[in-house]
């Protein structure tokens, strides 16, 4: 009879238990300091980013602060080798008043940019933004309107004076923030905007999101991995083939 049978399965246990350490390892530093992916719960970003997009963010874009550990832990203020945004990116971000809560919206302003919203047009250092009309979007309720379903919605053409380009829906004339005063960024902060400009709470609501501190910064959306519809639940699998939108895998962010 072999005496070495319960020595192999201890021996087996251990190496599985060895694998398993390994791999959370491995996914602790691509997490960290790498790609961490996020989902898209809001239509602030419309039509760039729809409900249900899911996607991966380079943490290594714009360095790193505390925030890019898991459950940020207070180790150290500011940022390690850090580089800032630019005008146009798409960035996710720890909201300054609940540094618990992640955002994500496009850089708009820069440190000591004058921003400022004249009937709907977004100007920046008191020059207008160029901006082209396109044909009406076509898709899921982008308004925040009761009831869901296919809405048909004035949608623009931006040109960043960097050259960047991106569309942006306008649900309302004379909206609530299609007016407003001239915001003048701090240094070492960001002016974050949604794409869905009357359906976004961002830079231009000082007392909800305000001014973006680069330390709050956590990195730069890349690429989208999957995507369903919105009020699908991925996790439904049998649901997939009609529910998937096949057609923004891997879908670069821009």
């Amino acid at each position: 009879m072999s005496v070495t049978s319960g020595t192999k399965t201890e021996s087996g246990v251990g190496e599985t238990i060895r694998v398993v350490i390994h791999a959370l390892l491995i996914a602790l530093v691509i997490r960290t300091f790498l790609f961490q992916p996020f989902n898209i719960p809001s239509g602030s970003m419309k039509a760039t980013l729809l409900v249900g997009d899911y996607l991966f963010v380079s943490k290594y874009s714009y360095g790193y602060s505390h925030y890019s550990i898991p459950f940020s832990p207070p180790l150290f203020s500011g940022r390690i080798w850090g580089s800032d945004p630019q005008r146009g990116d798409i960035v996710v971000f720890r909201l300054p008043k609940d540094d618990s809560t992640d955002y994500i919206k496009r850089v708009i302003g820069l440190p000591g940019d004058r921003i400022q919203m004249r009937d709907g047009l977004l100007y920046i250092n008191d020059t207008p933004v160029e901006r082209q009309r396109m044909s009406e979007y076509v898709g899921e309720e982008p308004c925040g309107s009761e009831g869901g379903g296919i809405s048909r919605v004035k949608r623009w053409k931006e040109t960043l004076p960097n050259g960047v380009s991106y569309e942006t829906l306008d649900c309302a004339d004379n909206g609530y923030v299609d007016n407003t005063n001239v915001y003048t960024v701090p240094s070492g902060h960001f002016f974050m905007m949604g794409d869905n400009r009357d359906n976004s709470t961002d830079s231009r609501f000082l007392g909800q999101v305000g001014y973006v501190p680069q330390e709050n910064l956590i990195g730069r959306a890349q690429m989208i991995f999957f995507s369903i519809g919105e009020g699908e639940h991925a996790w439904m699998f049998w649901r997939w083939p009609w529910a998937v939108r096949w057609n923004r895998f891997f879908k670069i962010v821009r």
